[in-house]
């Protein structure tokens, strides 16, 4: 009897068919990308704890992937599950890559598309949507990440300008980028603003000896009186509601991007434990392997057939942000659980960089903290089904 192997491990879900040719074909492009660009350094990368960030993000343009989901402005105006399939190829190379994607197009990009006025769309998103320019997202600070609300960070008007005081702490893009959108507290709430790199006042710093996300630039920024002209406020953006619409924008790429990571530790395991000889077996032979491997199959297949289901009603515009919560927590949740499983598989080759699956599972405990961490998404799911906010 001959076996077919799937060519891959969700191909018994019928995912594929639930996706048209446009979005087929555009997916394709980017896996085609991260084989070719990215698969044969990212160990290296990651190793080094550097990412040619500013090169990959003129590629990143050329492709089209940045702020793909936006209309105009250089945007390639594609659908919300076509951008979430390009997250799944994006981290099916790395989360880093995927980050650098999701800051530029979700965070920054899309800050400045929702909430900009015409000149400062018309003078960055062009720029940032060619990879020309790359942005960033300062609302974290040191002290409040899952409480935004309690941001030290502050912007007074002095005449007809505004000054900015405080830190914002593990900002992605943030040493590298051309322009930071800066969330600050005021005398009427909480605004954003556009500080172009090199403003007098505003400085940035590098975070080094990280252990997960290391192919990604992270950053500290500093705005010590930092003086802006009244245009740089982004004004349709008022309180917290602006930024985080942006980080549920971030999110859902998470949903997707966090299962194509837990794919390609899959993928690698499987093939492994194929080839892989243990008294005189392959590994994939016994079944203690098969029970993991089957398990691990159907928690990534049921995460998918979800991420599909939040992307149409994203298309639709009927998608509620705490379904997103619900995307975020599963995905992240069962991909980070497939990573460590898969090491098990793996052995000891597992905790080296020549299989990709210590560097997902490193990775994906980052993932699992930022945009909200799994915690914060439980109690928004626990105050929809209770009525009562557990925050306060």
């Amino acid at each position: 009897m001959t076996l077919t192997v799937p060519a891959s491990t969700l191909d018994y879900f019928g995912i594929d068919s639930l996706i048209d040719d446009d979005t087929r074909q555009l997916q394709a492009a980017v896996r085609e990308f991260v084989d070719r660009r990215v698969r044969p350094h990212i160990a290296t990368w990651y190793d080094d704890g550097q990412l040619p960030a500013r090169e990959l993000a003129r590629e990143l343009g050329e492709l089209g992937v940045l702020g793909m989901h936006l209309q105009g402005y250089g945007c390639a105006g594609t659908s919300a599950t076509a951008y979430g399939l390009a997250c799944f190829e994006l981290e099916a190379g790395d989360s880093g890559l995927r980050s650098l994607v999701s800051v530029q197009g979700s965070l920054a990009m899309y800050a400045i598309w929702r909430f900009g006025s015409e000149e400062q769309k018309q003078q960055w998103l062009p720029p940032m949507a060619a990879g020309e320019a790359i942005g960033c997202f300062g609302l974290t600070e040191a002290d409040f990440g899952s409480d935004p609300s309690g941001m030290r960070t502050r912007a007074r008007r002095d005449g007809g300008d505004w000054v900015l005081t405080g830190t914002k702490m593990w900002i992605t893009n943030g040493s590298i980028a051309d322009v930071a959108v800066v969330w600050a507290r005021t005398d009427e709430g909480v605004r954003g603003f556009l500080v172009p790199a090199g403003t007098p006042g505003f400085t940035t710093a590098e975070i080094t000896r990280k252990q997960s996300l290391r192919a990604s630039v992270t950053s500290e920024l500093v705005l010590d009186d930092v003086r802006l002209p009244a245009d740089a406020m982004l004004p349709a953006a008022a309180g917290l509601s602006g930024p985080l619409s942006c980080l549920n924008e971030a999110r859902f790429g998470i949903v997707f991007g966090a299962l194509g990571a837990a794919h390609d530790c899959l993928r690698t395991t499987v093939e492994y434990a194929r080839s892989r000889q243990i008294f005189d077996r392959p590994l994939a032979a016994y079944q203690a392997t098969q029970l993991k491997l089957a398990d691990m199959s159907l928690e990534l297949g049921k995460g998918m057939l979800l991420a599909m289901h939040l992307g149409v009603a994203k298309d639709a515009g009927t998608l509620d942000h705490r379904q997103v919560s619900l995307g975020k927590l599963n995905s992240v949740r069962e991909a980070i659980a497939i990573a460590r499983e898969c090491r098990t598989i793996l052995g000891a080759a597992g905790i080296t960089l020549d299989y990709p699956v210590i560097r997902h599972a490193a990775n994906l405990e980052s993932v699992l903290t930022y945009e909200g961490t799994s915690e914060v998404h439980q109690l928004i799911i626990g105050q929809v089904l209770t009525g009562h906010s557990a925050f306060r």
